[in-house]
């Protein structure tokens, strides 16, 4: 369980470090394209590490449709959906609606693999979803306002990145290797984002500046690395423990944004997100 938990918290600050890299890209480079320079990246490093990320292992074919089927959703619409999202609100409102994936992944938990939820599970849950939504409350872009419909895009992301963690554990159930599942579902998702890139724009190789393929292959890394990470903690800890504490991740995007853009204008709400969102891990590791 030690284990689950350091990797889930690993996963946390490689997913804030990608979105708030993201903020800086889209400032070159549309959503579609960024995608579509950042999950083929995360596929190449793949593909190059799988001789040392697949040794030892015995391929279990009847996970790969598994890992597959995530992968036409995770981390492809995930990450075109969320850089949308990016663009239009900002990457603490972003980071904190999407953090709301730990609803959508627990439920689906105790609902399709049985997990017991206890009474101080589901506090502590409820006390870092408090914090993450503290942290946006009066940040971000101001502008786009919590009444316009974009709000729905990080929404679905949380579903998205929700329900893929208790079928993603179901793979794993079959085939315990968190990297081969990454690896196929990356290769399914770069294939999904360069086949609709071509469909829009007649052209396999996005068109970027330097800097915003640069700005995008460290997104790329850094999601690939949180992605990764993510699925070994679902290896070895239940979902209830690990989706929540991945869902820390705004705490990274704040702080990041604070130090590279000054972007953090409240410091009361930051200093009462963290704090909350802290409790709330505590609550969640003591149960």
């Amino acid at each position: 369980m030690m284990e689950a938990i350091i990797l889930a918290l690993a996963s946390a600050i490689g997913y804030g470090l990608g979105l708030t890299l993201t903020q800086f890209g889209l400032r070159d480079v549309a959503p579609a394209t960024g995608a579509a320079i950042s999950i083929p990246t995360s596929a190449l490093l793949f593909v190059a590490a799988a001789p040392i990320g697949l040794a030892g292992t015995a391929p279990a074919w009847t996970a790969v449709p598994i890992f597959a089927a995530v992968g036409l959703f995770f981390p492809a619409a995930a990450t075109l959906i969320t850089f949308a999202a990016n663009r239009r609100l900002g990457a603490v409102i972003t980071g904190s609606l999407g953090n709301l994936a730990p609803v959508f992944a627990v439920l689906l938990a105790v609902v399709l693999l049985g997990e017991p939820l206890h009474l101080g599970q589901m506090a502590g849950l409820a006390i870092i979803l408090a914090g993450v939504l503290v942290l946006t409350g009066l940040g971000g872009s101001r502008k786009a306002g919590w009444a316009s419909w974009y709000l729905a895009l990080p929404l679905v992301t949380a579903a998205l990145r929700g329900f893929i963690q208790p079928v993603i554990k179901l793979g794993l159930a079959l085939w315990p290797s968190p990297f081969a599942a990454v690896l196929v579902g990356y290769l399914v998702s770069a294939a999904v984002v360069l086949t609709a890139l071509r469909l829009r724009t007649g052209r396999w190789r996005p068109q970027a500046s330097a800097r915003g393929f640069a700005w995008f292959a460290g997104v790329g890394l850094c999601n690939g690395l949180a992605v990764l990470l993510m699925y070994a903690a679902l290896a070895r800890g239940p979902v209830t423990v690990v989706s929540p504490l991945v869902a820390t991740y705004p705490l990274v995007t704040v702080v990041a944004s604070a130090l590279a853009r000054h972007a953090v204008d409240s410091q009361l709400r930051v200093t009462l997100g963290a704090a909350l969102t802290v409790a709330g891990v505590g609550l969640l590791l003591t149960s």
